[in-house]
């Protein structure tokens, strides 16, 4: 008998990408649509949302086993709780789910492999009881300007577009400063939308709506933004293919501009070899790569590689930042790049830090 030389993790990880499907028609065929929904839909629409569910479950444990990070597996988890709760399915699905994979993963895969994705499996069911119902909402009195958010997503939820950018703008001209809007006022917006979303409170066109009304008025802003003494700096932004969640990415390369960068950010969904030709034709000193969900990690690994196999990128640094990378301290390690900011703030003061090293400044 040949000996596998792979690690556990690699084995259990690269057999989840063969028996996906396989185990997600299984499953979702033995755990049936509850018969009373809360107020969401038909049985066979939850069932479908189970299914996906399912399919995400499956490639989050694919992920955390690859990266040795069990933590990103439960988040999908208390994220599938939430989701599956508020439409109408009760957590005892999904334990059902996770006590098929922990067993489909024991029986398909050898040893040691086999006990160790079980073990994350486990260890994420044995979690969920005190992972919440309901994720806690983002607009917290007594935050700063508190008053101006809760107005702006309000206005939001209304469709009332022009409303939000007149308190905006009111506010910009009264002399708030253009980053404390978008860190205490568009990112708690943008968060308790999506967290809207995901409780299944408001629709996928609602939330649309949030988003492009926001970016809309962040334009508004530009005159603010590009108004900055240039440093001579150049930093390109990016999302990596299939990233589709941008604000955070764009919030990233506006603050880059508040401190004197001049920026190039590519948008949402770009392909990682046009992120590196940007970087060339641009002579980036910085990339910055934006990811919201553990699904984007592999991508921006791959990114990474290319950028570092490239000598026209030889001085280039690289600094990752998102949900994925804010959770998991030592991720950006594990996938090359040279640091990670938890915030647009912190990802300026991070990449000023890398390229004044570089450049020998005291």
């Amino acid at each position: 008998m040949v000996s596998d030389s792979r690690s556990p993790q690699l084995q259990a990880s690269e057999w989840l990408v063969a028996a996906r499907a396989e185990i997600v028609s299984d499953l979702t065929g033995r755990v049936p649509a509850p018969s009373q929904p809360n107020g969401s839909g038909d049985g066979a629409d939850r069932q479908k949302f189970l299914r996906q569910i399912a399919g995400h479950l499956l490639a989050d444990l694919r992920r955390a086993l690859a990266w040795d990070k069990p933590i990103l597996f439960i988040d999908c988890v208390g994220w599938a709780k939430a989701a599956l709760i508020q439409r109408g399915v009760p957590d005892s699905a999904l334990a059902l789910h996770l006590e098929y994979v922990a067993a489909a993963v024991r029986r398909g895969l050898p040893n040691d492999a086999g006990s160790q994705a079980s073990d994350v499996v486990l260890a994420a069911l044995q979690a969920m009881p005190e992972l919440p119902d309901e994720p806690p909402g983002f607009l917290r009195p007594g935050a700063p300007l508190s008053p101006l958010a809760t107005l702006y997503f309000r206005a939001l939820l209304r469709g009332d577009r022009q409303l939000g950018s007149r308190l905006v703008l009111q506010m910009a001209e009264l002399g708030t400063p253009i980053k404390e809007i978008y860190l205490h006022v568009f990112l708690p917006t943008m968060h308790e939308i999506g967290r809207l979303w995901q409780i299944n409170r408001i629709s996928v066109a609602e939330e649309h709506y949030a988003t492009a009304a926001t970016q809309l008025i962040m334009s508004q802003l530009y005159s603010y933004i590009f108004s900055s003494k240039k440093i001579g700096r150049t930093v390109v932004v990016a999302c990596v293919s299939g990233e589709l969640h941008e604000l955070g990415a764009r919030m990233v390369a506006d603050f880059f501009e508040i401190d004197g960068w001049d920026s190039y950010y590519t948008g949402a969904n770009t392909p990682i070899s046009d992120v590196v030709q940007a970087v060339i034709e641009r002579r980036a000193g910085v990339l910055a790569i934006s990811a919201t969900i553990a699904h984007h990690i592999e991508e921006v690994k791959r990114l990474i590689d290319l950028v570092r196999d490239r000598p026209e990128c030889s001085g280039v640094k690289v600094i990752v930042g998102g949900f994925p990378f804010n959770h998991q301290p030592g991720l950006w390690q594990q996938i090359g790049a040279d640091g990670s900011g938890p915030d647009a703030d912190a990802a300026v003061l991070l990449a000023n830090n890398l390229v004044d090293a570089k450049l020998g400044c005291s």
